[in-house]
């Protein structure tokens, strides 16, 4: 498993997401369902910039991901 897996990779594609969830359209709706959308929206964001900002370590098979929330 820790051959195959590029966690520098990983972390961009999580960047990739990020970028992607700005970009994204709003659907054609209105009310409620539009401030849903909105929110999910925000949220995806939010996860996968913190994810994809993290800094690794591969260390006796673990994996650890460390996010700086300091700033």
């Amino acid at each position: 498993m820790a051959d195959a897996l590029d966690v520098d990779a990983m972390l961009k594609r999580f960047r990739d997401r990020a970028a992607a969830v700005k970009e994204r359209p709003l659907p054609p709706v209105a009310g409620p369902q539009r401030q849903a959308f909105v929110a999910q929206a925000e949220t995806d964001f939010m996860d996968f910039a913190i994810v994809g900002d993290a800094t690794w370590d591969f260390t006796d098979g673990v994996l650890t991901l460390r996010i700086d929330l300091s700033s």
